[in-house]
């Protein structure tokens, strides 16, 4: 039992490397971006396409223009994705 000891504590310590890499960090920076940027693009969707389904119910509004205004936050998970292709 003692003599598994040494590597047992380089194991739990990290000895041999650090726990977290420099590529590591960037992909979890990378992945917290996207992520937050699709939350906030939920959110903002939700809302718009609630009141351009309200619109179209009342004929105030085309298709065409509802569709653009409720498809419009997911842009900017567009641009996060290509913004994490970059530095990825």
């Amino acid at each position: 039992m003692f003599a598994t000891l040494p590597e047992l504590t380089s194991v739990v310590l990290q000895d041999s490397s650090p726990a977290i890499t420099t590529e590591g960090a960037v992909a979890l920076g990378v992945g917290i971006a996207v992520g937050l940027a699709a939350y906030g693009s939920g959110v903002a969707e939700r809302g718009i396409g609630s009141a351009a389904v309200g619109a179209l119910a009342e004929d105030s509004i085309g298709l065409g223009t509802a569709l653009v205004l409720t498809v419009l936050p997911e842009t900017l998970v567009l641009l996060a994705l290509v913004v994490a292709f970059v530095t990825g």
